[in-house]
C-alpha cells in the first residue's frame, strides 16, 4: 500500500511539473517597449496627446480621428509586411483602404471648418477616451507575434474609435461628420467581432 501511494505521489508530482513547464512555454510575453505593433500605435498616440484641443467638436473630432486612423494604417502595414495569417493580411488591406478613404473625407470636411463653438464636455470625453486607449493597450498581453499583437491591439484601437464617435454624436452638429461617425461605429463593431473570432479560433 505504501509503495502504491509512493508511486502515485511521484506520478502526480511529474504531472504537475510537466503542467508547470507547459504553462511556462505557452505564453511568452514581450516588453511593450520592444514591441513593433505597440510602437506603431504609440507613435500616433504621442501626436494625439500633443494636440491642442479647440473645444469645438466640429474641429477636434475630425482632427483626432485622422490621427487615430493613421495608427490603424501603420499597424496594418506592419501586419501585412511581417504577419503570417492570410486572413489578417486581407483584414489589414481592407481596413487600410477604408481608413485612408475616411481620412480623405475627414480632411475635406476639416478644411471647411472654423472654430465656432466651445463644448468642454466633448473635449473631456475625447481626452478620457485617448487616455483609456493608452492605458488599456499597455496592459494587454503581447507576445511579439505580429498576428496576435495586431488583433489584440486593434480591438482596443477600434473600441476607442467607437467611444469617440459616440461622443461626437452626442455633442456634434455636422451632418456629414455624424454620418461618418455612425458608419465608424457600425464598421468597427463588426471588425472587432472578426478579430475576436480570429483570436478565439487561433487560441490566443
Amino acid at each position: 500500500m505504501k509503495n502504491t501511494l509512493f508511486v502515485l505521489g511521484c506520478t502526480l508530482m511529474l504531472v504537475f511539473t510537466a503542467c508547470d513547464k507547459e504553462d511556462a512555454t505557452e505564453l511568452v510575453l514581450q516588453s511593450h517597449d520592444n514591441n513593433r505593433m505597440m510602437d506603431s500605435m504609440h507613435a500616433v498616440m504621442d501626436r494625439m496627446e500633443a494636440m491642442t484641443p479647440t473645444n469645438d467638436p466640429e474641429v477636434d473630432f475630425p482632427t483626432m480621428m485622422i490621427m487615430h486612423h493613421q495608427a490603424a494604417i501603420n499597424m496594418g502595414n506592419v501586419q501585412i509586411q511581417d504577419g503570417e495569417s492570410d486572413t489578417l493580411k486581407r483584414f489589414s488591406q481592407k481596413i487600410i483602404a477604408a481608413q485612408q478613404m475616411e481620412i480623405q473625407e475627414l480632411s475635406t470636411i476639416l478644411a471647411g471648418q472654423t472654430v465656432n463653438n466651445s463644448v468642454p464636455a466633448f473635449t473631456m470625453e475625447q481626452m478620457d477616451h485617448m487616455m483609456k486607449m493608452d492605458q488599456v493597450a499597455d496592459i494587454q498581453l503581447i507576445t511579439g507575434n505580429i498576428d496576435n499583437d495586431f488583433a489584440t491591439l486593434m480591438i482596443q484601437h477600434h473600441n476607442s474609435a467607437i467611444e469617440n464617435s459616440e461622443a461626437y454624436l452626442m455633442y456634434g452638429n455636422n451632418a456629414e461628420l455624424k454620418a461618418i461617425a455612425q458608419k465608424m461605429i457600425m464598421d468597427q463593431k463588426m471588425e472587432i467581432k472578426e478579430l475576436s473570432d480570429w483570436l478565439k479560433a487561433n487560441k490566443r
